[in-house]
């Protein structure tokens, strides 16, 4: 079994901070304000750290592309027409070796100042995680910060040929590139007149969009503000570099170093190593990968086993949305975790919204259960509605029993979105963002996060109280996640066994130190009143007698209740109000 659980908190960091509650739709830095790495102060990260965290993900962090002067420091503008928003999307880096000036409070010192958050960071016990963004880059990428030897990519590309192993882009030569018909609600920066705009985007020849658009004019829905990175993979799918063989998957990352350390590949897979590996310097201990399914698995065994040589702690999630792809990105890539979003995010989601019964939830696990660990739970993230948006349920309370189940039921990791705790809807409409997400594209305030802010305060003060009972809540949930030995113990379904009703769920985490029942009901209306049965093979290995035994409850505090067991086999009677979310743990002196 694994010895620790661990959980996140994702912060996209240009809003974390930011105080401005004016919300003008395509607003600029000025009328809306920007968080920088500052914000991030001591009482924050202590507060982040109390509330049950173990990393923290700083989103946006690498310097992508934007709609910014910072000529004045010798950083080139961004041209508006392949911008999204005006903030820019973190997903279309710039420059990898540097970091965004937006968040600095002195754009000349923004290295320094990130360093300073990461040092900030460790201090108060949170490991840092960045985005890598593998499978694509901004159209225009110029670095300011390459390590000596380093060149940028495309940079000695021969832009006559479609593919050649060493190009780091794909090209459709003697063909210029050329803006897709822009939806009129998505004009660059909300249809203002702008310098920039006097003068066409020009590439020659074009490269294929990010996310495989051949087209030399990407439609609206291609993500036409980046190209697409060439790992070596030809036109026509084959690859130009060995595969792994396939015992590999049983192999340690030692062996995967060893694997590649003396074969020749694609000046892609070297420039992203080398990139990693000067985080690492820099005290990051981990990487977020998006969209790693769009990128070879033998890529992800080269990086990840290089990373793992020179810290076998660093923490490696990705985004894969796939099932059949995930154990090779497990165990060929050497991947640690993997995005739960298809089939366990999904599936709650749709319990929440009352189109699905819980009896998914016991199928989905056992699906899992040999890759359990690995499989990174989340209710939130930059991507996805907010839980409190119409959109999704509404209200946050709903998401109550979701979130306990998603936290307990496997020792996976657990991610928060920041704002998730305290309800946010967002609900602004921020530009290129629409409402239901956090606009990840443009300057914009997070109204419910400035609540708990409080002006720098950080201490909830101008939550509401139901607001602060939320968080109360989560920080609940996320303590006893982490300080339980059986949250990386045994699971034990007892939906099916006990004939439980489509709204509640319920289920057992036990080790040779702990016996802990988790249940909770997704009803907003119906109390149910359940006797769970405790399996006689499950009492038989935590070597309970017969007998009657109280246990406290842990996250609501309700009265403690008694498990009895006769003749070997345990029943728990219990009550589930609406939204109960509920946990009770019987320690074991094994």
């Amino acid at each position: 079994m694994y010895n620790q659980k661990y959980a996140i908190y994702q912060v996209f960091t240009r809003l974390f901070g930011n105080k401005d509650t004016q919300h003008v739709p395509w607003g600029t830095i000025e009328q809306n304000g920007v968080g920088k790495f500052s914000d991030f102060t001591d009482k924050a990260l202590s507060e982040i750290r109390k509330l049950g965290m173990t990393h923290i993900w700083y989103t946006e962090v690498p310097h992508h592309a934007l709609i910014n002067d910072y000529k004045y420091i010798g950083i080139s503008d961004d041209h508006p027409s392949v911008v999204k928003g005006r903030a820019g999307s973190p997903y279309a880096v710039k420059d990898y070796y540097s970091v965004n000036p937006d968040l600095a409070d002195n754009p000349e010192q923004r290295l320094e100042e990130f360093e300073a958050l990461i040092k900030r960071s460790h201090d108060h016990g949170l490991k840092v995680i960045i985005d890598i963004v593998p499978n694509h880059v901004a159209r225009h990428y110029k670095g300011l910060n390459n390590p000596q030897g380093v060149s940028d990519f495309g940079a000695h590309d021969d832009t006559t040929l479609e593919y050649h192993r060493n190009n780091n882009f794909y090209y459709i030569p003697n063909t210029p590139f050329e803006l897709p018909n822009i939806e009129p609600d998505f004009t660059p920066l909300g249809g203002e007149q702008h310098l920039a705009l006097n003068s066409p985007f020009v590439e020659m020849p074009a490269k294929w969009t990010g996310n495989g658009s051949r087209l030399a004019k990407p439609n609206f829905d291609d993500w036409y503000e980046t190209v697409k990175i060439n790992y070596g993979v030809r036109p026509d799918g084959s690859k130009d570099f060995p595969e792994l063989p396939s015992n590999y998957a049983q192999r340690d990352c030692r062996e995967h170093f060893d694997f590649w350390k003396f074969i020749d590949v694609p000046n892609s897979w070297v420039k992203f190593r080398d990139i990693a590996l000067f985080w690492l310097d820099k005290g990051v201990d981990g990487f977020r990968y998006d969209m790693a399914e769009m990128v070879p698995v033998e890529f992800w065994s080269y990086l990840n086993s290089s990373i793992k040589m020179q810290n076998p702690d660093a923490f490696l999630m990705a985004e894969v949305y796939q099932p059949d792809l995930y154990r090779d990105y497990i165990h060929l890539g050497k991947m640690d975790y993997l995005y739960d979003k298809v089939d366990l995010y999904d599936g709650l989601k749709s319990v929440m919204q009352g189109k699905a019964s819980t009896a998914i939830i016991p199928e989905i696990q056992n699906q899992m259960m040999d890759i359990e660990h690995h499989m990174l739970h989340f209710l939130d993230n930059h991507d996805e509605q907010r839980i409190a948006s119409p959109e999704f349920v509404g209200d946050p309370n709903i998401a109550k029993p979701a979130m306990l189940v998603s936290t307990l039921l496997s020792s996976s990791p657990t991610m928060i979105y920041f704002g998730q705790e305290v309800g946010e809807p967002g609900a602004e409409h921020a530009g290129f963002g629409q409402p239901s997400r956090t606009s990840i594209f443009d300057y914009v305030g997070v109204p419910q996060h400035q609540k708990w802010m409080n002006h720098d305060a950080f201490d909830g003060g101008l939550l509401n109280d139901n607001e602060k009972q939320l968080r109360h809540f989560y920080q609940k949930v996320m303590n006893f996640s982490l300080e339980h030995s059986s949250m990386t113990g045994h699971y034990r379904d007892l939906h099916q066994s006990n004939n439980l009703s489509d709204s509640v769920y319920a289920f057992l985490r036990y080790d040779d130190q702990e016996l802990t029942i988790v249940a909770a009901n997704f009803s907003q209306h119906t109390t149910e009143c359940v006797c769970l049965v405790i399996p006689r093979d499950v009492i038989q290995v935590i070597k309970v007698a017969d007998g009657g035994y109280l246990l406290n409850e842990h996250i609501e505090s309700i009265q403690p209740q008694e498990l009895r067991v006769e003749e070997g086999v345990g029943c728990f009677n219990i009550e589930l109000k609406p939204l109960a979310s509920l946990v009770w743990v019987l320690p074991l002196n094994n």
